[in-house]
């Protein structure tokens, strides 16, 4: 039997922690960033933690 092939849109998008959480990037970081205020921009900079509930709704299981 083949192995599965990793989907490269997620692999682009999550990376994995020590405990085994997913991290990502926040999106709507990327362009027409004058019209979003300056704590919005600062919050955005943060990177995000799955959620076990979102991990499982996107069938990530790690």
């Amino acid at each position: 039997m083949p192995k599965m092939k990793t989907k490269k849109s997620v692999a682009k998008r999550f990376r994995k922690t020590a405990g085994g959480k997913l991290k990502f990037g926040r999106p709507f970081r990327g362009h027409l960033l004058g019209g979003k205020g300056r704590k919005r921009k600062r919050h955005l900079r943060k990177v995000g933690v799955l959620h076990a509930s979102e991990q499982k709704r996107l069938g990530l299981t790690i």
